[in-house]
């Protein structure tokens, strides 16, 4: 499901309105802030959030500078998108280093916020980023909690300090501070009990590891889809705890969003990482002007350039730069571009993050064409794979009865391909010639790489 896919799709229906009338009067402006709030409401965004926010954006959008400009309903788009990153937190909210390591950090919630799970997640996010982060289970009280955590540790290569059930919170949060400094560990996450609902006796324990420890960053977990409820937690552990930030979890399974657009307003408490699925590495650092743009249908160029980073592999990268020169790219190739284009994380996602993506009609974003084009590739001799044009009638079928799939199946993919090598070959042909010139993209049934 796409981030926020209900919102998005209102608001982007409101801006189409307001783009196929040219000149704009205040009747216009009033009727898509109506339908604006609406969809916000319906999002799950706090009532007094929702007010603010579209008073603010009436503001603005009624001066004679938007009514009477040339293209007042982008004028008004621009304000929508300024007050809805402004909104978010205006900037990102990075994690805040100890001057002297090692950085500690406490991660609080309710149980079945997902907490366990995101602080694997946080860790390796900070490994990734070259940190030697360190989780320490103070969660005495959950049964399997530190077992958990030790599969999340095994799972990303992060270290986990362990006392037992049978010592206080307290103790493993001081102690696990004093292995961090004896072993080089330069960030520690203290994964901390949660409760069913919030109470007295868990938040005077929190409070006692708070005071013990001194953290750096008190981060709370909430579960996104709980919508309103989630910022309703988060203003309840903020009062007690004054937290630092906030990680919205499971928020690509909230298609209302209603928390990611409410929490910093109501608790002043900035969004600092969404998580955006279930594997370890799906732990994203929160931009609000990026989420913005997405949820404005404008894309998020940067987040998927970052992606791309993370998940190609550079050696191969240049492998295929050297076979596109040479003009040699083959069905291995094609079948290495699909995995690389996979491990960039769920398709509809990606295809969120482009601009003008989402104004394309009938786009298959189906991850059963990736793993039927895999199958198919698969299912080829090393032969066949470098030179497609042996593959007639007889291979074909043998070809798709491997495969699981159809002759069809089959035609459809090499003709695909045929398609993508041509581009790949005239790319070859201008390397190195005079820029400026624009190559005519195939119509792909799905996107190649």
């Amino acid at each position: 499901m796409a981030l926020l896919s209900n919102l998005s799709e209102k608001i982007q229906q409101t801006f189409k309105k307001l783009k196929g009338k040219g000149k704009l009067t205040e009747k216009d402006i009033e009727a898509a802030l109506r339908e604006i709030r609406l969809a916000l409401l319906e999002a799950d965004v706090n009532y007094k959030v929702v007010k603010d926010f579209i008073k603010r954006i009436k503001e603005k959008a009624m001066g004679h500078e938007v009514l009477e400009s040339l293209t007042p309903a982008q004028q008004v788009i621009k304000i929508v998108n300024d007050e809805l990153t402004e909104l978010m937190g205006g900037s990102q909210s990075k994690i805040e280093l100890a001057v002297s390591p090692p950085t500690v950090i406490m991660l609080v919630g309710l149980q079945g916020s997902g907490k366990t799970t995101t602080a694997g997640k946080l860790a390796l996010h900070l490994k990734k980023s070259g940190h030697r982060p360190l989780l320490a289970a103070a969660d005495v009280y959950r049964p399997a909690a530190v077992k958990q955590l030790h599969v999340v540790g095994d799972k990303t290569g992060v270290s986990v300090f362990d006392m037992g059930t049978d010592v206080s919170p307290v103790e493993i949060a001081q102690r696990s501070i004093e292995h961090a400094k004896n072993s080089g560990f330069d960030v520690v996450l203290i994964d901390t009990a949660g409760r069913l609902h919030i109470d007295e006796e868990l938040m005077e324990e929190l409070v006692r590891i708070k005071e013990a420890v001194l953290p750096n960053e008190i981060l709370l977990v909430v579960d996104a889809m709980t919508g309103q409820d989630a910022v309703n937690v988060a203003e309840a552990f903020h009062s007690e705890l004054e937290i630092t930030g906030v990680i919205l979890s499971k928020l690509d399974g909230d298609a209302r969003g209603g928390a990611a657009l409410s929490v910093k307003a109501v608790t002043g408490c900035p969004i600092k990482f969404v998580g955006v699925g279930e594997k370890l590495d799906a732990l994203e650092p929160f931009h609000p002007d990026r989420m913005a743009s997405r949820i404005l249908g404008m894309g998020d160029v940067l987040t998927l350039i970052e992606k791309a980073q993370r998940a190609i592999d550079q050696d191969k990268a240049k492998e295929l730069e050297r076979k596109i020169k040479q003009r040699s790219f083959d069905l291995e190739d094609f079948l290495e571009q699909l995995k690389e284009f996979r491990n960039m994380g769920p398709i509809e996602e990606i295809f969120e993050m482009i601009p003008g993506m989402n104004k394309i009609k009938n786009l298959q974003l189906d991850e059963k064409e990736f793993i039927k084009a895999e199958a198919i590739i698969q299912s080829m001799t090393k032969e066949e794979r470098a030179n497609p044009e042996i593959i007639n009638s007889s291979r074909k079928r043998r070809i798709a009865m491997g495969s699981g799939t159809t002759v069809q199946d089959v035609n459809q993919l090499l003709k695909q391909f045929s398609q993508v090598q041509m581009l790949i070959n005239r790319m070859g042909a201008f390397t190195g010639k005079k820029k400026g010139k624009k190559l005519k993209l195939p119509n792909w049934g799905f996107p190649p790489f």
